[in-house]
């Protein structure tokens, strides 16, 4: 799962109900008065988030609301300038309005999240040249567009299938812009890597094939939005005649978009001569050193330097691997090599086909089911909503892709989802279980779930998201299930091993290729015979840390704080450890900087010892 700075979260949000003060129960008793501040800054901290609301009808779609819901972000550098002085404006506000010291604990931490999210704003800007629009391998724009349309934007009445279709008119102006900027970013010389251009050029055909543009199959867009204009009416929500009228249009429109993926297309081969390819690391870029311990500093909330992270990526990888050789021996085998060696020979090679997908599915979701039957003990919140594994839209389902999360509607009527890459081959059977530990629960899915139905405190804190926590608690979730004693078999806890070891060889390969000038194939060996994925999923696993620099150190540095954190907890009250009180801590108050869950959990153990 990936994530967005700000106000967004790559795995989407939404909003639902917390009994109010649930993940505040341990605090101390308030004063009157400092009820009535911390409920004053809520206010004012809801207003400000409403007025940003404005400025983001994306946000607000992923949010369920209906406002803006014909029209996409501003993208323009004007827009990302203004947005960070509205920002600092905002905190100056805030500060002149209010004495921190007067503010209870929780609301100290919005007041300093607030504060800080105006901070890593103007950082981001400042990197903002380095992110073109078209540069992302998980985000670029000819497939985020669509992607949201087709997975965000939800249709429950004529009034959200006319919007859709004013975003779907809207769609070519979106694109051209992102061309001008990515443009913009290749005049300062930062060009997207060989393969990305062939990624783009391929998407957007594949985009634009098939009906209403030829004969085949129904293009993603196309299919998406006859189905949901099919369901309007057998809802009754919209009669078959309007029906028809509003589906003419969104023939129309969709037929529009085929001259601007020609133009993104018409772009991108423009671009291929001048592509660079094997050593394409920040550090080929302008001041690119600079931009990347930027980024660092972004998704991972602490000071640690890339080669800070590159040692510790080194040093976990070595304690994994003695794991595994202890697990392998209690199994009967020599070593950790024999133990893969050993799976690969009861799982050989075998092409993903439809009975392969329906079984990975099926298996998927009841092992879902069943962890989320397991959670009482460990947890005093629990999640809500419906959490379905599904398969990746074909326009971005690519071998060896990242499985990703997103979170229910703000009414549950659109649930939890974790989204599956399922061709090429067939991965060990037993990796399958970690990943949806990581992806849905205890991880994303069911971590989103709580946060945005927190009740009682400022609404932007439903909303803003931290890599490193929000991947660091997808991987210590990870752990959890062991703990848990969710696994079925010894087979499965070794693979959640290896996918510890995924992590941490991403630790040493992302700063390996940013900082220190790895190509791009040194990275993908790396990562094959070290970090022990597949040469397909490697090489796609390398190509998403050269286009999105630093996201992938977040999750290892993220559970790392939280194991730590978790053992400070434990050895300083012993027995007033409370592993339930220690969890709703964590995840039941929102996403938040490493530096702040810290503080957070010593101010925890103090109440809990002096109880």
């Amino acid at each position: 799962m990936t994530h967005k700075i700000s106000f967004s979260l790559a795995m989407a949000l939404a909003a639902a109900v917390l009994p109010a003060g649930a993940a505040f129960a341990q605090a101390p008793a308030a004063s009157a008065a400092t009820q009535s501040e911390d409920a004053r800054l809520t206010a004012f901290l809801d207003a400000e988030f409403d007025a940003y609301l404005k400025t983001q009808p994306q946000l607000a779609t992923r949010l369920g609301l209906k406002d803006g819901g014909d029209r996409w972000n501003d993208t323009s550098d004007e827009a990302a300038r203004a947005d960070v002085e509205w920002r600092k404006a905002s905190v100056a506000r805030m500060k002149a309005q209010f004495d921190r010291a007067k503010l209870a604990p929780e609301a100290q931490v919005n007041f300093d999240i607030w504060a800080l999210e105006a901070d890593r704003a103007e950082l981001s800007y400042k990197n903002r040249l380095y992110r073109p629009p078209f540069y992302s391998r998980l985000y670029s724009a000819h497939s985020q567009l669509p992607d949201f349309l087709i997975n965000t934007h939800s249709v429950a009445d004529a009034t959200d299938l006319k919007n859709y279709i004013a975003r779907l008119r809207s769609m070519p102006a979106v694109l051209d812009r992102a061309i001008e900027r990515t443009k913009a970013s290749q005049a300062a010389g930062i060009n997207p890597p060989l393969f990305q251009i062939e990624t783009i050029i391929a998407g957007s055909r594949k985009l634009t094939s098939g009906a209403p543009f030829g004969d085949g199959d129904d293009a993603a867009l196309w299919a998406d939005v006859k189905a949901k204009t099919a369901a309007l009416v057998a809802g009754g929500k919209v009669p078959q005649a309007e029906a028809d009228t509003l589906l003419t249009e969104a023939r129309t429109a969709i037929l529009g978009l085929q001259p601007a993926y020609g133009r993104v297309i018409a772009w991108a081969e423009q671009s291929l001569p001048t592509a660079p390819s094997g050593k394409v690391g920040a550090l080929t870029l302008p001041d690119g050193l600079a931009y990347y311990e930027n980024e660092l500093k972004l998704v991972t909330t602490t000071d640690m330097t890339a080669a800070d992270i590159h040692a510790t990526g080194r040093a976990e990888v070595a304690r994994i691997e003695a794991e595994q050789d202890a697990l392998a021996k209690q199994a009967g085998l020599a070593d950790r090599h024999a133990f893969y060696a050993e799976r690969a020979r009861l799982n050989p090679p075998r092409q993903y086909d439809d009975a392969a997908r329906t079984e990975y599915l099926g298996t998927a979701n009841a092992f879902v089911a069943h962890t989320r039957s397991l959670l009482a003990p460990y947890f005093g919140t629990l999640p809500a909503y419906g959490i379905e594994v599904v398969r990746e839209p074909a326009f971005s389902e690519v071998a060896g892709g990242a499985a990703h999360a997103s979170a229910p509607s703000p009414d549950g009527k659109r649930p939890a989802k974790t989204y599956v890459h399922l061709v090429g081959t067939v991965p060990d059977p037993a990796a399958m279980y970690t990943l949806m530990c990581h992806e849905a629960v205890p991880g994303h899915n069911m971590q989103g779930d709580i946060q945005v139905r927190q009740q009682g405190g400022p609404k932007f804190r439903a909303v803003t998201g931290y890599v490193a926590f929000g991947e660091g608690w997808a991987l210590y979730a990870e752990a959890l299930c062991k703990e848990m004693n969710a696994f079925p078999d010894a087979a499965s806890d070794f693979m959640r091993l290896d996918a510890e070891l995924f992590r941490a060889a991403r630790l040493v390969v992302d700063t390996g290729i940013h900082a220190m000038g790895w190509t791009e194939d040194e990275a993908v060996t790396y990562m094959n015979t070290t970090g022990r994925q597949p040469i397909e999923r490697s090489r796609s696993e390398v190509r998403r840390y050269i286009t999105l620099p630093g996201q992938a150190t977040g999750y290892k540095i993220g559970m790392l704080k939280i194991m730590e954190l978790r053992a400070r907890a434990e050895k300083t009250l012993g027995g007033k450890f409370d592993i339930k009180g220690f969890h709703d801590l964590l995840i039941a108050s929102g996403s938040q900087p490493l530096s702040i869950l810290e503080r957070r959990v010593d101010e925890w153990i103090a109440r809990s010892a002096a109880s």
